[in-house]
């Protein structure tokens, strides 16, 4: 039976906004407090979406979840109807309404863990929700992320969505932005690699400057959970140092598919250890492996994280031949452009560079893969999955009409504040779920 990639990628919410909320995402900080704008968001997003799909790459959506949380800013106190709490909120505690409002849901390569069947005991495709408990603006998102999944992902006996882990810095768990999976096929069994920024019991290094948000013993607890063998597991710390620089997400310094990782020279700590480990175990099922690794003489840690270059997709078209999916900010760094622009002369496993626009979502420190989570699926696992989120002309017609009528075209921090913001992004939403098959997922709609 065949198997795919399949990518599903975040609509960006209505609410897309700069509110610096992220430390240690340096862009994010950076950017904090300008101006957004959330239809030009959505529409680069849908337009990477659109493409990729026309590329003959399996491309399916994930909706966007309700913003500003009413539920959130009632949990921690406020009352009255929910323009009264927004409005005290922005008076009271403008930095909870900030939180309640975030639009980070977009960046679904922290929405959850996926591993495919081939990897797993019982056969099904297993995800875990992210609880993203590091942040208070993420760490809201894991139970409609899961009711999301579960619309879209409805058969059971194809399909396992655990709850997430506990909401503890101890189980910090960032999602598919610190984990890739290698195979010879998509289809065939693999190995799954985890990487994490510390152990919270453990020994070992750890950042100084900012926090590291995946913990071993989270990564070790979804793949129990999934289900996963020793055999087909490894299990890597991301370099604190780089942690440090800004890479707040392995995939900031390193990208996998298949056999190939892509990755700074700095990337993980004992970083030949690492390879050495994934080579054995891939190995041992008659997988080869090779590690593309960029030296810090031809690309900076800092130029990394400028410029998105390992934030990239690194993607298997039908006809073997991998394409790097790049922001417009790598050919807007010098060293960066003159890196790819090289790998036509060496021998690499990259046979050709997309380059997009994505400049909304990478102000706030997102690039192409920070948009998309990878789930691999077989012909059956894809025929259960709802129909109406897979990308066609219809599908892109129909949204870019949709964000045209829902979507303004600028959003500031002070506005927030404005009741009339809720009432547009639930018209936004109510109308997307007909769109997209998915039913009654948000608590509105309740």
């Amino acid at each position: 039976m065949q198997a795919y990639e399949a990518n599903f990628d975040g609509l960006v919410g209505p609410t897309h906004n700069y509110a610096g909320l992220s430390f240690g995402n340096v862009a994010s900080r950076s950017n904090e407090k300008s101006v957004a704008n959330p239809k030009a968001a959505a529409k680069q997003g849908l337009r990477k979406m659109k493409r990729l799909a026309d590329l003959g790459f399996q491309q399916g959506v994930l909706p966007p979840l309700e913003r500003p949380s009413i539920r959130l800013l009632r949990d921690v106190g406020f009352s009255g109807d929910d323009a009264t709490v927004i409005a005290r909120a922005a008076r009271e505690a403008p930095e909870l309404l900030a939180a309640a409002s975030s639009a980070s849901a977009m960046w679904t390569a922290n929405a959850a863990t996926v591993s495919p069947s081939a990897d797993t005991e019982d056969g099904r495709v297993h995800f875990t929700p992210a609880n993203l408990a590091a942040k208070l603006h993420r760490a809201i998102e894991h139970g409609e992320t899961r009711r999301s999944l579960g619309a879209i992902f409805a058969d059971e006996a194809r399909f396992r969505i655990h709850h997430a882990l506990p909401g503890t810095p101890a189980l910090g768990d960032e999602g598919a932005a610190n984990h890739t999976r290698f195979a010879r096929e998509y289809g065939e069994k693999g190995v799954e690699f985890f990487v994490y920024g510390k152990s919270e019991y453990g020994q070992g290094p750890q950042p100084q400057r900012y926090p590291a948000r995946q913990t071993l013993e989270a990564s070790r607890a979804v793949a129990r959970l999934h289900g996963l063998s020793d055999d087909a597991t490894v299990f890597a710390q991301q370099s604190p140092d780089v942690i440090d620089a800004g890479v707040f997400h392995n995939d900031v310094i390193a990208v996998g598919n298949r056999t190939t990782l892509f990755c700074h020279e700095r990337a993980f700590v004992d970083q030949h250890k690492v390879y050495e480990e994934l080579r054995a175990k891939l190995d041992a099922q008659g997988t080869p492996f090779s590690a593309l690794e960029v030296p810090a003489n031809e690309v900076s840690v800092e130029d990394a994280v400028s410029s998105y270059l390992f934030n990239s997709q690194l993607l298997s078209s039908a006809d073997g031949r991998q394409l790097l999916v790049v922001p417009q900010e790598c050919r807007e760094n010098a060293r960066v452009a003159a890196y790819l622009d090289s790998l036509g002369g060496r021998d690499t496993p990259i046979d050709e560079v997309l380059v997009f626009d994505l400049r909304e979502s990478m102000k706030n420190g997102g690039g192409p893969a920070c948009l998309r989570l990878r789930v691999v699926l077989n012909d059956a696992e894809r025929a259960a999955v709802n129909a109406r989120v897979w990308m066609n002309d219809a599908l892109f017609t129909q949204l870019d009409a949709w964000i045209d009528t829902h979507y303004r075209d600028r959003l500031a921090p002070a506005d927030l504040a404005d009741p009339k913001l809720l009432a547009e992004s639930r018209a936004a939403l109510d109308e997307l779920t007909t769109i997209l098959g998915l039913g009654a997922v948000y608590d509105f709609q309740r």
